[in-house]
């Protein structure tokens, strides 16, 4: 019955809470290496201190590490895309990073979930961000010309 402010506290928890495991290389003021994000999402970020995106825990079985290494991917670019000096690509470039977050969690349940409805909603999930975000590379790419 008061399980959901539990999970709710749970979740807070896994974003909000720093680790000596998380990857340094987004504090010298860009995204990771591996950033997919477009150009015009990082010409800003240079210069800014990713490191106010704590990663997420790497802590209990496989399938939570998992989950928790999906907070931790999305993170640096989130807020790389950020720093775009246009509010509104600043918005798309950061909801890039959020929705590819959503869709690596989605994976970690296909991969690791059991209940079939959970399952279930984890496709609609990835089928629907996967959407999302190729509208909003269009978009960014629209307006980059």
């Amino acid at each position: 019955m008061y399980l959901l402010p539990k999970v709710i506290a749970a979740a807070l928890v896994l974003v909000a809470a720093p680790t000596m495991a998380q990857d340094h290389s987004m504090h010298g003021g860009a995204a990771a290496p591996e950033s997919k994000l477009p150009a015009i999402c990082l010409e800003n970020a240079k210069g800014h201190d990713m490191s106010a995106m704590a990663a997420a825990p790497a802590e209990g079985d496989d399938a939570h590490k998992a989950l928790a290494a999906t907070m931790d991917a999305m993170h640096g670019d989130m807020a790389a895309g950020m720093t775009a000096t246009d509010i509104d690509v600043a918005f798309v470039c950061g909801m890039i990073p959020h929705h590819q977050g959503a869709i690596d969690m989605a994976k970690v349940e296909l991969q690791y979930g059991k209940d079939e409805w959970a399952r279930g909603m984890a496709q609609k999930v990835i089928d629907a961000q996967e959407q999302e975000i190729a509208d909003m590379l269009k978009w960014l790419e629209d307006k980059s010309k």
